[in-house]
């Protein structure tokens, strides 16, 4: 196997992974790279260039044709099918269109994944008002989708793909259905969860966002092929502030500690009060301080 093999410093590894659908061509070809814990990027590329068959194949909902991909430590071509919702579990993933069930409201949308996972009733309503609050959407609860606005829907959207504090957030052009100020108020949200040390990747056709994290890495999609100039990609750099970013959340400070894979469960922290609603609209600015602390994960797969 080639340099791409995961380390415990890689979350996420793909190695010569091709894909192809039925008998035609391949859609993505020799693909190799490493995903680094806590970092951010940002999937580029024209349409058709292969970027929704990529972030399938990395929230599990595809597996490759050929290569190896290793997730968490396992190889996820052999892992039996069986096993592969655990491990989704460990994922979120926020879509353009939303997807969200119209017969359930917002606070049904965000609690399924807690009811899949097996939480008891009984433990929802915490979690889920909390999560609620911090997307902004606290006087929304019992609304149905369809009575939401396009914001307001994407905010649940990523409060679902979030209420589990997975390892990694896969985003499908998650502004692209709303306004530039609210696709800036989403962007605020993901670089929120980064610093708390989830690995989020984006795919976006919007320019104008790259510049918005400045510590974030692009990954370049170019028909099927992946565009990695510098090398970052495949053997990605130990940044220093990516380090001490991790380290604000955790209790251990040690320099150790800070290059690891998050592989246990965080010790408890106090949670921040979430932002009330704001008085300027349904798409109103959104508090997301540093101070803000989800819960721990409810229902995690393997480790």
């Amino acid at each position: 196997m080639s340099d791409a093999g995961q380390t415990p410093d890689t979350i996420v590894s793909f190695d010569n992974v091709g894909l192809r659908y039925g008998t035609d061509t391949e859609v993505l070809r020799d693909l190799s790279f490493t995903l680094f814990p806590g970092s951010f990027y940002f999937l580029t590329g024209a349409s058709g260039a292969g970027k929704t068959s990529l972030l399938k194949l990395l929230y599990l909902a595809q597996r490759p044709s050929r290569g190896v991909v290793k997730m968490f430590g396992r190889d996820m071509i052999t892992t039996p099918r069986s096993d592969l919702p655990a491990f989704r579990r460990r994922i979120g993933v926020v879509f353009q269109d939303f997807r969200l069930v119209e017969h359930m409201n917002a606070f049904d949308n965000v609690a399924l994944p807690l009811r899949v996972a097996g939480v008891r009733e009984a433990d929802l309503k915490q979690p889920v008002t909390e999560m609620l609050s911090w997307v902004g959407l606290a006087h929304r609860v019992e609304a149905f989708p369809t009575t939401l606005s396009g914001g307001e829907q994407q905010r649940v959207a990523i409060a679902r793909a979030v209420i589990g504090r997975p390892d990694i957030l896969v985003a499908d052009e998650p502004t692209g259905n709303v306004d530039p100020e609210m696709a800036l108020k989403l962007m605020r949200m993901f670089e929120a969860l980064n610093r708390l040390g989830t690995t989020v990747v984006v795919a976006t056709h919007d320019v104008h966002l790259l510049k918005k994290v400045p510590e974030s890495l692009i990954m370049r999609l170019d028909k099927g092929k992946l565009s990695d100039p510098t090398g970052a990609l495949k053997y990605p750099p130990r940044s220093e502030k990516r380090s001490e970013k991790r380290s604000e959340t955790s209790s251990d400070t040690s320099s150790e500690r800070r290059s690891e894979v998050r592989s246990e469960q965080p010790a408890p922290k106090p949670r921040a009060k979430a932002a009330a609603p704001s008085d300027e609209g349904d798409d109103g600015p959104i508090d997301l301080g540093p101070g803000f602390k989800p819960r721990k994960p409810f229902g995690r797969g393997p480790q």
